[in-house]
């Protein structure tokens, strides 16, 4: 069982997000793709989730820094009404938060760790920055693809993932939660050198 929830008096921790629709029909879409990263964080950390904040909440241990983990189940457009509360309760400073997300302007599995940036008509990111009142956090981008011609891009991001994509996102999930890591014991501009891909030329 992971440790208890801190409280905000404790040294500041680095908050880890991860963006998605709760319910079950949601599961498997590519909007999802921040909740399939965040559940392979938790299980690898055995975090024992907890109610709060509108979402899910644990912590553990990534090297020596505390860690502590968040699903907002508020749906997407509304975000920031789960990660906002929690950045101000435990004091999070924005440099450690990192929000884990898709991404329509990346390739299925690219990775892309960036610093800062504008939400890209993104509502999660849209949502997370009202309500934190900047964009200046560490964002882990993960490639869905452009939709197919003629599609609506909202259409798109709420579509399951194909039996021929499943394969290239078990390994996204795998190398985003190696980012994460990478984050935590390296530094972000280290992780960012080492961990973002680059398409094949």
């Amino acid at each position: 069982m992971s440790p208890a929830l801190p409280e905000p008096c404790l040294p500041e921790p680095f908050l880890v997000v991860g963006l998605g629709n709760p319910e079950r029909q949601y599961r498997d879409n590519r909007h999802n793709f921040g909740f399939r990263v965040l559940d392979a964080i938790g299980e690898k950390l055995k975090v024992d989730w907890q109610r709060k904040f509108d979402g899910e909440l644990g912590q553990g241990k990534i090297g020596d820094r505390r860690v502590m983990v968040q699903k907002p189940l508020t749906f997407m457009n509304r975000s920031g009404d789960s990660v906002g509360p929690a950045v101000r309760f435990y004091k999070v400073p924005l440099s450690q938060l990192l929000v884990v997300h898709d991404e329509l302007d990346l390739p299925l599995g690219r990775l892309q760790l960036r610093q800062g940036g504008g939400h890209g008509g993104h509502n999660g990111l849209r949502s997370i920055e009202a309500a934190l009142g900047s964009k200046d956090f560490g964002r882990l981008r993960l490639g869905i693809g452009r939709p197919p011609a003629g599609w609506d891009p909202a259409d798109h991001v709420l579509s399951d993932f194909r039996q021929e994509e499943v394969a290239a996102v078990a390994d996204a999930v795998t190398a985003a939660v190696t980012a994460v890591e990478a984050v935590l014991t390296v530094g972000f501009a280290k992780a960012m050198n080492e961990h973002n891909r680059r398409e094949k030329p």
